[in-house]
Parts: C-alpha cells; structure tokens; sequence
C-alpha cells in the first residue's frame, strides 16, 4: 500500500505564475506531478509521455520534467496531469492504465474538470491512442485527444525499420556482437545478462562508421559503411544513434523482459537496395522468422483497432528524424478500417525534430481540439495552421 495522495510540490521553471504543483505515487508504484494555474479553466490534460525509458521502477523526475516540457498546457489554462509510469521498459498498455490512473486521482483530489483531453508525444502518442480506444468511450470521461509525433503504426509495425537497422549494421559492423564475443540471434536486440553499456555501443558505432567525427576524418571504409547502412535503410544520419540504441537495447526489453524471450521480428522476404553491393548484402544479412504467438501478444499490446468514439487530433512533423510521418498513414488506414475515421483530423509541420513542437502549434491544436469536443465543429488542417499566428 502506498500514499496516493498528491503533495504540494515546487512547480518547474517557467509555468505561469501563480501556478500550483503537486507530485505524488499511486498504487503501483507509478510517480505522477500535477499542475494548476491560478486562472484555471475548467479543463485537464493528461500526458502520457514517450520513450519507453528503460529503467527498472518509475522515474520520480520524468513526469515533472515533462511539465516543464509541455508548460504550454498550463499556460493556456489548463491544468495538467501526467504519469512516470509504474516501472520502465515497454509496455502499452500498462501505461495507458497508469496514464487513466493519474487522471483518476485528478479528478478524487480537485473534482470533475469540465473538459479532459489526453495528449500523447512520441511513443506516448501510442499510449494515449490506446488511452483513447481502452477508456474512452462515447459519454465518458474523456472529451478528445491529441496525439503528436505519435507512434500510431503501432509495434508489429511500426519498429520494422530497426529491425532492418539492426541486421544491416551487423551485417556491415560485425561487432555487436564481436566474433569473440557470446553469439545471440539479431532479433534479440541484446542477448540476456549483457554488460554493454550505452557508451560501449556508441564506441562500436564510430569504430564502425565514424559517425561522431567530422567526413574529412573518417576511414574510407569508415565511409562506405555509413553510406550503406544510411541508404539502406534510410534512416537519417543525426539519428542513427538513437535508432540503433532502440534495437539493441529496448529490443532485449521488448523479447527477454515482455515476451518471455521469443521472437516478435522478422524480415524474411525483405529486399535490402541502397548499397554497394546489394547483392552480397542480401545473400550476407541475418534472417530470421517471427514467432506468431509472440507477435500476437505484442499487437495486443500496442498495436491500434481503430475503436475510437471522441474526437482525436493529430500533428507530426514531416520531417520527424524518429518518428516517420508514415506512422500518420498507418493510423489513418487503422480508422478507416473501422470506420471511425469521421473522428480524425491530421494536421501536419514543417518541422525537424521529434521530442518537442513549438509552442505555438501546441496551443493553436488544442485550442482547436476543444472547440470541436464543445461545438461539434470539426477543424480542417488549414483552419487549424490559420490560428497558429494568433498564439
């Protein structure tokens, strides 16, 4: 048993003033932070954040400092509630029931809000999408959603791109694992019990590449690996990093943490192009076939039905270097699908980056989520870039 009970705590740098915090840990461990501004209008978001991080219990600073992140919320009147989540590492659908949980909780402490909208960035676009078809029902407790840079492809498709990253830089790198080193499939990520570090991996992607140093610096062969992994798989270069880092280690969490160590991934029948050599690339990379109960259990997970009755907004970058604009596709295709799609609207940036949107388009979607959730008036992309000048 645990004090669930939200305590007065020192709001972030920058919220508005007046604003008042609290943090607290619910029944599972889960640590959350609240805000509320002095001006309050009624209204709540819950966050569900990104990621997944990949520690073992709840991160105590993750939700404050995701108020800090998202203080555009409060600063538009509306209170803000967001979860750290019971533990790190992968998981869907525990986070969409720790990201109700925070919501619940709101609402026992400070009473009914008269609007509640749940937004979600990154890999919390997919929990919030998840929020929204497993507690959001017509008539309930939530009002509408706004989804940004989200993963909507949902895991049984939306991570094939680091499987292909994954079998193509070994394929070119050969050194994770090292020859010497204990063998493991690919598909792993990482095999169980190993020690290596993200800094460990970071030096075997510049002995391989020489990604972190400038062109003029790098090995002909340093170069030529580069170009190949880069082309092949199209994964942009200022984020081959963090997309490497994924498919080693969030790929050990996904299959030896949540999956009882078997195989979701598979990338029989891929056709790898882009290289100097494709043909000694395709008859070279490491194969492997997906486990069908293990895929099963990781689209039930996270992997999206559509089943959606509130309005949902959505905003990504077009050039989102982590989360590709595809994944819009994927979720659009998904609401089709189920024929709810009369409750999506996509709006889309010219943006670059991933873990934060400007300000400004933070509130103008907003701003345009609740008057469709009061007015029934749903927005168009164009409307919705015309209020961006007015924030």
């Amino acid at each position: 048993a645990r004090d669930t009970s939200p305590r007065p705590a020192a709001c972030p740098e920058g919220l508005p003033d007046g604003a008042a915090c609290w943090t607290g840990t619910d029944a599972n461990g889960a640590h959350y932070a609240i805000a509320v501004p002095a001006r309050w209008n009624g209204g709540l978001v819950v966050h569900a954040h990104g990621g997944p991080d990949l520690g073992d219990a709840s991160d105590p600073e993750r939700s404050v400092e995701d108020l800090g992140r998202w203080r555009v919320m409060v600063d538009q009147g509306y209170a803000w509630a967001g979860s750290s989540y019971r533990r790190g590492g992968y998981g869907t659908r525990m986070a969409a029931a720790d990201t109700e949980n925070v919501r619940r909780l709101f609402v026992e402490e400070f009473g009914e809000p008269r609007r509640t909208y749940v937004h979600g960035q990154s890999w919390g676009g997919n929990v919030a999408a998840k929020v929204v078809e497993t507690y959001a029902p017509a008539g309930g407790p939530y009002d509408g959603a706004l989804l940004t840079n989200g993963v909507l492809g949902g895991a049984s498709r939306g991570y094939d791109h680091r499987v292909d990253l994954r079998v193509v830089y070994q394929y070119y790198c050969a050194n994770l694992p090292r020859p010497e080193e204990k063998q493991y499939p690919l598909w792993q990520g990482l095999r169980r019990g190993s020690t290596l570090t993200t800094a460990g991996l970071r030096a075997r992607l510049q002995e391989c590449t020489g990604y972190a140093s400038p062109p003029g610096e790098r090995t002909a062969l340093q170069q030529r690996n580069l170009d190949d992994i880069l082309n092949v798989t199209g994964v942009p270069e200022r984020t081959l990093e963090s997309h490497l880092r994924f498919s080693v280690f969030t790929f050990r969490d996904i299959v030896h943490e949540r999956l009882g160590s078997r195989n979701p991934f598979s990338n029989r029948g891929v056709r790898y192009s882009g290289s100097h050599d494709d043909k000694a690339l395709n008859a070279g990379v490491e194969r492997f076939a997906a486990d069908p109960a293990a895929v099963r259990d990781l689209s039930y997970d996270s992997d999206l039905t559509g089943r959606v009755a509130i309005p949902v907004l959505t905003l990504h970058a077009t050039d989102d270097p982590t989360a590709f604009v595809e994944h819009e596709s994927a979720y659009r295709d998904t609401l089709r699908g189920a024929r709810r799609d009369r409750w999506l609207v996509q709006t889309f940036t010219g943006e670059h980056e991933h873990s934060a949107l400007s300000d400004a388009e933070y509130a103008a979607s907003l701003a345009a989520l609740d008057r469709w959730a009061r007015t029934g008036q749903r927005p168009t992309p164009r409307s919705v870039a015309a209020a961006c000048p007015a924030f």
